[in-house]
């Protein structure tokens, strides 16, 4: 596997650094379907893995996450190594998008970035709402957009509408959604449209003017 998946357009409008969550890696499924879909409409998206996540293709063992100081210190290593030429947004799936906002604004304030991407945030560990990851989230300036199932179990819109985040970060919630954005079959909608919808709102997001 080599050390970044990159998707990249012909003539691309804007560029992603796209980080995985906490239990799969840069070609799970949903990373694949994202970054493929996202190159389809003109972004080009660089995935990388943490350091424990590209130890488990070789040391044979399921390593538990880095510490949040290491793994905020390898994604502020990537974003240091991209060019200029393009618009930069970072973010990620879940605990990948989770590291990016706890960099965003230092990063934003530098203009290093032009905002962040969070797909599936995880505003509470599974099971302890009570846990809330949003305290930087409250006066967060770098603009931000969460897309999100609205029955996430770390973080459903009925609990998220309670939290008081900044105004800085844009919602796209989607209906009957799960973490990985499946929906229940009774709903008769359908996982493949939530990612594409999904697609849409990020592209949306990262290619229009800043400032509106």
């Amino acid at each position: 596997m080599p050390e970044y998946l990159i998707n990249r357009p012909e003539a691309p409008g804007a560029r992603f650094l796209f980080a995985h969550g906490a239990g799969t890696p840069m070609d799970s499924q949903f990373m694949q379907v994202l970054a493929q879909g996202l190159c389809a409409l003109g972004i080009e998206v660089i995935r990388f893995e943490f350091p424990y996540m590209a130890q488990r293709r070789t040391g044979g063992s399921r390593r538990p996450p880095n510490t949040m100081p290491q793994l905020q210190d390898c994604f502020r290593a990537q974003i240091a190594r991209q060019p200029g030429d393009l618009p930069l947004y970072i973010g990620g799936k879940s605990m990948g998008g989770r590291v990016a906002s706890l960099l965003a604004d230092e990063s934003f304030e530098q203009g290093l970035i032009a905002g962040l991407v969070c797909l599936g945030y995880p505003f509470h560990p599974r099971g302890k709402p009570d846990k809330l990851r949003t305290e930087h989230l409250v006066g967060i300036a770098c603009p931000m957009l969460i897309v999100q199932g609205d029955r996430d179990p770390l973080g459903s819109r009925a609990e998220v509408a309670c939290y008081g985040l900044a105004q800085a970060i844009e919602i796209a919630w989607l209906k009957d959604g799960d973490h990985d954005f499946k929906p229940r079959r009774a709903s008769e909608l359908t996982q493949a449209r939530h990612w594409q919808s999904a697609l849409e709102v990020v592209v949306q997001f990262m290619l229009r003017p800043r400032g509106t």
